[in-house]
């Protein structure tokens, strides 16, 4: 039986990788609901060339345009409306000589808008889902690590009330580290970053932490052992990432299983995760799967929300919906 859903995408372009998640309007009462029913995750690794030569290369440039052009028509099989779908470009892109420059040779070839987004516009995107977790009167430290930058919030009360990006990622930590770069060449920037999460956290006395970015669930999952979906300790992140550390990338691809484009990139990531927590003496982080995919995908259902209760005919009110719990699945 043919049954009709409504649906949005939204494709996020990071340092790493590129991620597409095409997700189904539901609505039942006086709920809404957004259900995952595609993810496509494609490590083109774009932070790759950008920081190490600060232009994306062609040949990268050839496979971006061929991945974005499968994911324009797995949109078309999906049924995405043209103006149902968001493409947003973090780190790599801005970051790039050329950026602008790729992102009009994709407007122009497959039609395909491209917005190149800062530290504080992807801190807003995912805001818009982090604030469904938070509970009154707790304050959080929320730490988004990518692979070129690191984004940071506090949230006093159920409201931000700062936020920091930082040209620290884990590709950008990871090209340092092999390019022999000493401590002191990385210091002043990771110096900053310790004051900011230091001043800020006594500030607004943050007693909790969240983490997002794919390492940090890749941590989170090998840490927990099964507890999903509760708050997992800094000592049992910083066990798991010294036992990845001493592993060989031939152990931690074929023993830890990890994709190789995870393997190199999750220490570096981690030391980041674990620091911020030292830094503002938290002992524990929530790891909700959630990211900046999802805040898009809120973004668009906010934007689009009349035209969905039109189509569903149903009464006046604010659009309400939740957000998927980490056991949830595609079904």
């Amino acid at each position: 039986m043919d049954f009709p859903l409504l649906k949005l995408a939204a494709i996020d372009i990071g340092s790493n990788a590129v991620r597409c998640q095409i997700s189904a309007v539901l609505h039942h009462g006086d709920r809404y609901r957004l259900k995952r029913v595609e993810y496509v995750r494609y490590p083109l690794r774009l932070g790759e060339d950008v920081f190490a030569t600060g232009r994306i290369s062609e040949k990268k440039q050839d496979k971006f345009l061929k991945f974005m052009h499968a994911l324009r028509l797995l949109m078309e099989v999906h049924d995405v409306a043209p103006n149902h779908y968001l493409v947003c470009a973090t780190s790599a892109m801005r970051t790039a000589e050329n950026g602008p420059e790729v992102a009009a040779r994709i407007r122009q070839e497959l039609g395909m808008e491209i917005r190149i987004i800062d530290g504080q516009d992807e801190a807003l995107y995912i805001n818009r889902v982090i604030e469904h977790l938070l509970e009154d009167k707790k304050h959080y430290l929320h730490i988004d690590v990518g692979g070129g930058s690191t984004e940071f919030n506090i949230y006093h009360n159920r409201r931000k009330v700062a936020s920091q990006s930082f040209e620290v990622g884990s590709i950008r930590r990871m090209q340092q580290e092999e390019a022999g770069l000493s401590t002191e060449a990385m210091r002043e920037t990771w110096q900053r970053m310790e004051d900011w999460v230091k001043e800020n956290g006594r500030r607004y006395h943050v007693s909790r932490a969240i983490g997002t970015g794919g390492n940090i669930n890749k941590l989170y999952s090998m840490a927990q052992a099964g507890a999903m979906d509760q708050p997992v300790t800094r000592k049992r992140i910083a066990a798991v990432l010294e036992r990845i550390t001493k592993m060989t990338m031939d152990e931690r691809v074929n023993v830890a299983l990890l994709n190789p484009d995870r393997a190199d990139v999750i220490v570096p990531a981690g030391h980041i995760y674990v620091s911020a927590m030292e830094w503002a003496e938290i002992t524990q982080m929530q790891v909700p799967d959630i990211g900046l995919k999802d805040g898009m995908l809120q973004t668009l259902f906010e934007e689009h929300f009349d035209e969905f209760r039109a189509t569903d005919d149903h009464r006046p009110g604010c659009p309400k919906t939740t957000v998927p719990s980490r056991s949830s699945e595609v079904e």
